[in-house]
């Protein structure tokens, strides 16, 4: 996709710990009225939406984070008790301007993407590499002392940003540090930050020293 056709303003779903990146793929049930309105009007134009996460969730309209990932809706099925199931696609993040006046029942904002235009670049990292290795053997013992089930096999199929972007998405990582991972930007950045927060995390478990 060209910056040219990024939408500037777009329907935005904010939901806590759901994050998703750029070439990565979110299933989401949809069952909320405001969020089957978003869906359906969606579907009938570009079928563009943005993911955000919300700073709490006492209130039918939160606070939201100002950065979040725009999802393009790539399957589509409607149930028999008028639930929907889609698939989104990751296009680019974005960075809120301002939230748009009210006129359906979910959220709209106007957005940019000049922090993020990078992400339209389909670059791939070398998938075999002393940092993805290193990064794989911290992730392996982290999962593995939450006792959370992860297929390996096909975390050593993705490229280093791949790797990084899903394994983000799958940990049970706070709304905070999910929020940090998903503002950073540059590959090195991204390396550093998800290592400090596994670190964090597992010392969180009881282990009291560094993974090499």
């Amino acid at each position: 996709m060209k910056k040219e056709e990024l939408p500037n303003k777009i329907s935005v779903f904010p939901l806590s710990n759901a994050i998703f990146f750029p070439r990565t793929i979110l299933p989401l049930n949809i069952f909320e009225d405001r969020y089957l309105q978003l869906v359906n009007d969606c579907m009938k134009g570009n079928r563009m939406f943005g993911m955000v996460q919300p700073r709490n969730s006492a209130s039918m309209s939160p606070e939201v984070y100002s950065v979040g990932c725009l999802g393009k809706i790539i399957s589509f099925n409607e149930t028999t008790d008028k639930r929907f199931i889609i698939t989104l696609l990751g296009l680019t993040r974005f960075k809120i301007k301002k939230e748009l006046q009210k006129e359906k029942l979910y959220r709209s904002f106007e957005v940019e993407y000049s922090e993020f235009l990078d992400d339209l670049q389909i670059k791939k990292y070398e998938t075999f590499s002393s940092e993805k290795k290193n990064l794989l053997n911290k992730i392996q013992v982290f999962f593995e002392k939450i006792n959370y089930p992860v297929k390996y096999s096909e975390l050593t199929k993705l490229d280093l940003d791949e790797l990084i972007s899903n394994v983000s998405m799958i940990s049970p990582f706070s709304i905070e540090e999910k929020q940090k991972l998903i503002e950073t930007k540059n590959i090195d950045n991204k390396i550093k930050v998800l290592n400090e927060v596994i670190n964090f995390n597992l010392l969180s478990f009881g282990e009291n020293k560094t993974i090499q």
